[in-house]
């Protein structure tokens, strides 16, 4: 179940990418959305089936051709001092300089979210409108239950409407590059 663990009042005191580093390590995942607190117990073992096979195809058709990097769970992204989230799989193509010693700092050109029953409403929702504020170019939503990727692009400032995917789903980031679902589920 996702904890808050601080609601900071309007005005009021807001955690910080540093707060952040704070934190023991304790084998929970801890984001920061607008300076609050959260924190989610480690996925389960399907959840982390498909967060192995998605990057797999990933790597080779994107890692291994030189456009650029697919990094997996977990690392930081910071889009602000006051937001932080570690998604499950992102890609950084070559040219996207927002990789840092200790994490991303910015956008990635992918993010990729697997829903677990603790984090689907917080991934379809406050979290794909922080990807779509600060202009992650494509978003993936991974629903297990469904066998689907719901993927999302960016039109100018606002994601288009959702690509349901059960075969492949194509990254937009780079020409021919695509994710073979039956090899997924």
């Amino acid at each position: 179940m996702s904890v808050s663990h601080h609601k900071p009042a309007a005005g009021k005191f807001r955690l910080t990418y540093e707060d952040l580093c704070e934190y023991p390590e304790d084998g929970k995942r801890h984001e920061i959305i607008d300076g609050v607190h959260e924190r989610n117990p480690s996925p389960v073992p399907y959840h982390q089936a498909l967060s192995r096979h998605i990057p797999f195809q990933l790597y080779s058709a994107i890692e291994l051709t030189g456009f650029g990097q697919v990094i997996d769970a977990p690392i930081d992204v910071q889009f602000t001092d006051h937001d932080v989230v570690v998604p499950d799989i992102i890609v950084v193509l070559k040219g996207n300089e927002i990789i840092t010693d200790s994490r991303i700092k910015g956008a990635p050109d992918l993010v990729i979210e697997i829903l677990s029953p603790p984090t689907s409403k917080r991934d379809e929702g406050v979290k794909k409108a922080l990807y779509e504020t600060h202009g992650v170019p494509e978003y993936w939503v991974v629903d297990p239950k469904k066998s689907e990727v719901r993927s999302f692009v960016l039109e100018g400032d606002t994601y288009g409407a959702a690509e349901c995917c059960t075969e492949s789903v194509l990254f937009a980031g780079v020409p021919d590059v695509e994710v073979d679902l039956t090899q997924v589920w």
